[in-house]
């Protein structure tokens, strides 16, 4: 597929120069750097600090959740509740 688009010169340029730096043309250079922005479903990407902190937050809720409850008084795991009455 054939794209035209009706840039401003200095933005033509910029991009240009990223290109050639990266050893790229520019159609190359300006579709790896959509597909970089776009995950494989077409969603943005998560960049690895967005993800890091996303990670790291999940963490404190759970540490959260876990001060919250309390252990079985018979020892029993969550794994002998779901296999209770199977046997």
């Amino acid at each position: 597929m054939t794209v035209q688009l009706d840039w401003p010169p200095d933005v033509v340029d910029r991009l240009s120069e990223e290109a050639r730096q990266k050893g790229l043309s520019l159609d190359a250079y300006v579709l790896q750097t959509v597909l970089q922005r776009e995950g494989s479903n077409g969603a943005p990407a998560i960049d690895e600090a967005e993800k890091h902190r996303k990670l790291q937050e999940a963490a404190v809720r759970i540490l959260e959740i876990q001060k919250r409850v309390k252990p079985d008084p018979e020892g029993w795991t969550s794994r002998d509740y779901i296999n209770y009455g199977r046997r």
